[in-house]
């Protein structure tokens, strides 16, 4: 499964809102961060805003902050925000040109359904404290002589 920008701009915005979500963040600080254009993100932060995960606030010291329940929320239910999935059991049983195809067919569409099933089990609060590890493990190795 391979996502589109918007969907991977809206994961990390909403992991960074996530992170401190009493924090009102510029949607430019992110599109610093992640060497994006604010333009594009400012789209995806107003659809993140629509759903009600995020709330806008103008004027100085505004930008959004994170409204959402990290402990409830998963990747999926972001990601299903920005892609389309459609029917993928309809489209392995469509009629393929042979076996080959056929079988092909059939593995890709379970994969996907591991990749959402996996997606539906990851909530933001696990992610985060993923990202935790992460720094942490990258934070010793550089003390590390």
């Amino acid at each position: 499964m391979r996502l589109q920008k918007n969907t991977s701009l809206a994961l990390y915005s909403v992991l960074e809102f996530a992170r401190t979500p009493e924090r009102h963040i510029a949607a430019a600080e992110i599109a610093e961060k992640y060497d994006i254009s604010a333009h594009h993100l400012a789209k995806v932060l107003a659809e993140l805003a629509r759903s009600g995960l995020l709330a806008s606030v103008r004027g100085a010291g505004g930008g959004y902050r994170f409204t959402g329940n990290a402990k409830r929320l998963t990747l999926m239910d972001i990601i299903q925000m920005f892609e389309d999935f459609g029917d993928s059991a309809a489209a392995a049983a469509a009629p393929q040109s042979g076996p080959v195809e056929a079988a092909l067919g059939l593995v890709l569409s379970e994969i996907d359904e591991n990749a959402r099933a996996t997606f539906k089990s990851i909530t933001l609060a696990t992610m985060l404290r993923l990202v935790e590890r992460q720094q942490a493990g990258t934070a010793a190795s550089r003390s590390t002589p």
